[in-house]
């Protein structure tokens, strides 16, 4: 850093110091390497001013030229000028060193003392205490002629100590143990395949603090295939057995599972039912909300058109699970279209792939079913396409939705009848 010796005593207004600032003032002065120096050239400069007598609004501009002309900080000039208006003299200060605390515990204590804790097994602060004085006064063991006055205080101490740690302390490398996690966290990838179906959970609503029932939706990614159920709660005493039977109501195999993370389906007992099936679970992945896109799309349009938000009892959900089955499942899958994407090219961004979705792509899931190459293969055991055409053609789409209209009103009669009662 420079050092300045200044030859600026033509300095002598506030105005002058200003334009110094500023510099518009030209100045001659000499550089050195010496504090003591700046120290007297700065008490000359306040003597100068006479700052004691100046007003606020003067006295910056004189600590900004202190500040610009010798170097120090401001805070370094504060200080200086602070000791100045107090009369003090301007000169280093050089603190005198600072004397350690005189150990009065040797390294040799530190080592009895860890001895006594990997016999003793480490006992309380006071309990070691009094063993170290028993040790002393009782048995008159000489070496604990200073452990056995020690504080508890100051045992504790000891005990963080280096010497100490390097006693008693063992560092080992954690142990690897065989991962427990639930599901593969990614989307599934049916590859035009039936068979991946997402899953999740629609909630009737609460009460006065009473929970309602709970609706489960299952939908398969390229069919759209959907089956509901109905159950009281999502514990696995209801759920378990749900979803096995969720599962049978599919006409093709089983062959992927996926769900969000929610305990109720992330758990030991639905794994282990999807491994005894040999059928992929898999979770969504943080950040991904399209991961279960699906499932959470036919909420909306699906599960909630059909039984709204209104708080539903939880003893009705047997008399729900069977609408579910006999009614809403046969008319979503045979009667009710749905619309299936077709990917092309898109114009505006050469290499990407634009979903389109085509009034002639509309069909029913079944319809989409039969449309995939060799769509028998996918097929359950005991299961063919032309069962499944004879049971859609059984009603025609406008005669099996007013019969779901009749049953659902039925339904919510019974449940409102029973509500009021």
């Amino acid at each position: 850093m420079m050092v300045i010796d200044m030859n600026e005593v033509q300095v002598r207004t506030l105005e002058q110091v200003r334009q110094v600032l500023a510099g518009t003032q030209a100045m001659q002065f000499q550089a050195t390497a010496d504090d003591e120096g700046r120290y007297a050239w700065i008490g000359s400069v306040l003597k100068r001013f006479d700052y004691r007598r100046l007003a606020r609004s003067e006295r910056g501009p004189v600590l900004a030229y202190l500040q610009r002309l010798s170097g120090y900080s401001r805070a370094q000039i504060t200080r200086l000028v602070a000791r100045w208006s107090a009369g003090k003299p301007l000169v280093k200060h050089y603190g005198a060193p600072r004397q350690p605390f005189a150990r009065r515990y040797t390294p040799a204590d530190v080592a009895l003392l860890a001895e006594v804790d990997r016999t003793m097994g480490t006992l309380s602060g006071p309990a070691t205490a009094c063993v170290l004085r028993r040790q002393r006064d009782v048995f008159g063991d000489e070496r604990y002629e200073r452990l056995g006055s020690i504080s508890v205080g100051h045992l504790y101490n000891l005990r963080h100590s280096a010497g100490y740690r390097n006693q008693r302390v063992l560092l080992t490398k954690t142990r690897p143990t065989k991962s427990t996690q639930i599901g593969v966290r990614k989307a599934p990838a049916p590859e035009g395949r039936p068979g991946f179906i997402r899953i999740d959970s629609v909630h009737q609503g609460d009460l006065d603090g009473v929970k309602g029932l709970y609706h489960i939706n299952a939908v398969d990614c390229v069919t759209q295939w959907q089956v509901v159920a109905s159950v009281q709660t999502i514990s696995e005493a209801h759920l378990l057995r749900t979803i096995e039977a969720m599962l049978a109501q599919f006409p093709f195999e089983i062959l992927g599972f996926h769900a969000d993370n929610g305990s109720e389906y992330v758990n030991h007992k639905v794994a282990r039912l999807l491994d005894k099936l040999r059928i992929e679970f898999t979770r969504s992945r943080p950040r991904r909300s399209n991961d279960n896109g699906l499932a959470e799309t036919k909420n909306g349009a699906v599960v909630r058109k059909e039984f709204g938000y209104e708080h539903i009892q939880r003893h009705h959900a047997d008399r729900f699970d069977t609408y579910c089955r006999e009614y809403l499942n046969p008319f979503l899958n045979y009667h009710r279209p749905c619309l299936f994407a077709t990917e092309i090219p898109d114009p505006k961004k050469p290499g990407r792939i634009k979903r389109v979705y085509r009034p002639c792509d509309a069909m029913t899931p079944l319809d989409k079913l039969a449309s995939l190459p060799d769509a028998a293969s996918f097929l359950r055991p005991g299961i063919t396409l032309l069962e499944l055409h004879k049971l859609a053609r059984a009603l025609t789409d406008v005669q099996a939705a007013e019969e779901l209209n009749e049953a659902r009103q039925e339904l919510f009669k019974h449940t409102l009848t029973r509500r009021a009662g």
